[in-house]
Parts: C-alpha cells; structure tokens; sequence
C-alpha cells in the first residue's frame, strides 16, 4: 500500500507534466495610419477587428501600431513586437517596399506572417517562406487581368504608369504579362507624388489609345482629378486600389464609368460577402473597401487555424492556414503551393448609386487565376 508522501509525489509528478494553459493568440499589427496612405490602412485595420468581433469564442489580442509609410520605422515596430510583445503572428502592412523591409526577418525568427496586401514578387517565388501567406493577391494578379481585359476591349496602344517601388514594378510587369497590344510609353513615377502635370503632357503626346495607371492612395486622388481637368480624353484603366471606396469619394464624378480590375466588389453574390458589408456598414457607417474585405478575410483565416492548431505547434498551424477553412467574402478561395491565392478577378466600372460613387462588376476577366512565381517557390 503506498505511503501517503509516496501519493504526494505522485499527484506533484502529474501536476507537473500537464502545460500550462495557453494565453491569447498575440498579434502584430503594422498598418499605416497616418499620412496619404492612412485610409488603406484604417480600412484594413477596421475589416480585421471585425471579424474578430463576430468571433468572440476565439482568444485573439492585437496590438497595432503606425508605419507611418516608412520602411526604417516598420522594422523598429516589428522587433519591438517580436522581441518585446511577444507577438505570435505580424500581419497589416500595406506597401510592398515596408513589406520586404519587415516579412523575411520576421519569418527568419519563426514568426508567422499574414499579408492582407502587399504581395511583392519576390516574396511569392524564390524568397517565398513556409510561415508566410498572402490573403490578398501577388502584385501582378489584378495588373494581369487589366491587361487581359484590355485585350477584350481592343485597346492596342498603352501608355502605362506606376510609381518607382516593388508594387509599382510588379504592376506593370502583370499588364505586359497579358497585354498584346503595343506600349506607347512606360513611365515611373515617384512614390508618394502629387503633381502629374508632366506625365499627363506625355500621354497628350504619345499617341496612345489607353492608359494603364496604378497609382494608390492619395496618388491616385491626385491624378484622376488632374487627368479628368486636363482635357485629355484618351480612355484610362486601372486596378482596383486607384478606384477603390475611399478614393472614389475623393475623387468623384471624374472616375464615372472607368473600368478597374478586382479579386473582390461589394456586389459579389455570396452570403459572407452580404453580410460583411452590411456588418461593415453597420460598425463604422461607411461602405467597405477592397482593403477592408482584405483584413477581414485575413482574420477569418488566422481564426479559422487558430481554431484548430496551436500557434506553438509551428507545423500543425501552418496546416491549419493552408487548409482555408473559412468562408471568404470573395467565394472561392484557396492557396497555391507558395502560399498566394487562386482565386477569380474580376472588371468593375465606377458607377453612382445614389450620392455615393461605387462599383459594379461587369465582367470577369481570369477565373481560379494564381501568380506567375509559384514555380520558383521551393517549398
């Protein structure tokens, strides 16, 4: 019969060996917050606390910080969250210049990484990484459905434009990519830049039959309202992020009618899109952006994993991402082996509905369409 010190020591032992319970699931978020970016970032932002919101079952703390669209200050931000905060998954940032300052010494210290939009080229093929995924896209994919589109359309004589980063070279590498029409020009603008008044002379000058620009943010603002008072009225297209929700409002009735590329519209068809835009609407009173669909889909992502694997389990969560097991709002969403998604893109043009300046979609222009770096990726 054993001795009661001997039960002691036993229940001890047992105590002993069973882990302590797990905190919350601890997040980084680096998203720009202030300055002409501050609305892609504010819209990511929002999208991702509110599915957290519809998921109150799921223990998930975030800490967020501002950017401030500077490269030096994102990396600051991440080794205080990685070595201070003790973050276990980075996510937020919107510039692919802040993303590929940050992602690969973040994942070179075992730290998940969830884009919910910059997906820089070189990230997607040989720099991709098994703790990295892109909910949103690889720069190249909306440029690459505007050029498909502008094949559609019978445009043979682009004049194309983009500013001089990561992001604005993948743009124009994905238009060329489809595009089978001639190009008029290709001019790199600065990051950040406000006045066109010289590009604009240029596509006055080139002969061109459309324009293909991706300019994002208060860039875009800025060259829409100087190109539709310029007189030129050479046709534009562009990508979703110079035609998004938050622009349109900025620029108004210069961008009626301009056909935009886009993996997401707040008219796609499907039960979690409606209500995510009827939720949004509800919580902040706005109408929601592409950026917003893209933190909120990458928050459902990041639950539906967490909901199944353990973060310090680094294997079983990096199955858990890569099953998808959420509804997205765009329909149909699943990985590619490197870690960027398959999923449809579509065309929308810019209408009115009402006082507020929107999109429809009119066309689809590539369906279950992944990148053109998956090959590269050696996972």
């Amino acid at each position: 019969m054993p001795t009661t010190k001997t039960l002691l020591a036993a229940l001890l032992s047992c105590t002993l060996a069973v882990p302590a319970l797990a905190g919350p699931l601890k997040v980084g978020m680096i998203t720009t917050l202030s300055g002409g970016g501050a609305g892609l970032g504010t819209d990511v932002r929002d999208g991702f606390l509110l599915a957290l919101k519809q998921a109150p079952d799921i223990d998930i703390e975030v800490v967020i910080e501002d950017d401030q669209q500077k490269p030096d200050i994102a990396v600051q931000l991440a080794d205080k969250m990685i070595q201070s905060d003790k973050v276990d998954v980075l996510t937020g940032i919107i510039w692919s210049n802040l993303a590929m300052a940050v992602i690969p010494a973040a994942t070179a210290q075992g730290k998940f990484y969830l884009s919910p939009n910059a997906g820089p080229s070189a990230l997607a093929g040989k720099g991709c990484h098994p703790l990295y995924f892109n909910v949103a896209w690889q720069n190249d994919n909306l440029h690459e459905a505007a050029g498909a589109y502008a094949n559609d359309a019978g445009y043979t004589n682009s004049f194309l434009l983009a500013p001089n980063y990561p992001a604005g070279q993948d743009a124009l590498t994905g238009y060329k990519r489809m595009y089978q029409g001639d190009i008029a020009e290709e001019v790199f603008t600065q990051l950040g830049q406000t006045d066109y008044a010289a590009e604009i002379a240029q596509i006055r000058a080139s002969g061109a039959d459309s324009v293909y620009f991706f300019l994002p943010g208060g860039m875009g603002i800025s060259f829409l309202k100087q190109y539709a008072g310029s007189g030129v009225d050479i046709p534009v297209i562009g990508p979703a992020f110079s035609f998004d929700q938050g622009i349109l409002q900025a620029v108004g009735e210069a961008a009626l009618g301009v056909k935009n590329t886009s993996q997401w519209s707040k008219d796609l068809d499907n039960p979690a899109n409606q209500a995510f835009v009827e939720s949004f609407q509800a919580e902040y009173g706005r109408l929601p952006s592409l950026y917003a669909s893209q933190g909120f889909d990458t928050a459902n992502l990041l639950i539906s994993a967490a909901k199944t694997a353990d973060v310090t389990d680094p294997d079983a969560f990096q199955a858990a991402l890569e099953a998808a097991d959420f509804d997205s709002v765009r329909g149909n969403f699943r990985f590619a082996s490197n870690h960027h998604p398959i999923q449809d893109i579509y065309v929308r043009e810019v209408i009115r509905e009402g006082d507020i300046y929107t999109n429809r979609i009119v066309a689809t222009a590539l369906t279950d369409h992944s990148d053109a770096y998956v090959a590269e990726c050696e996972m």
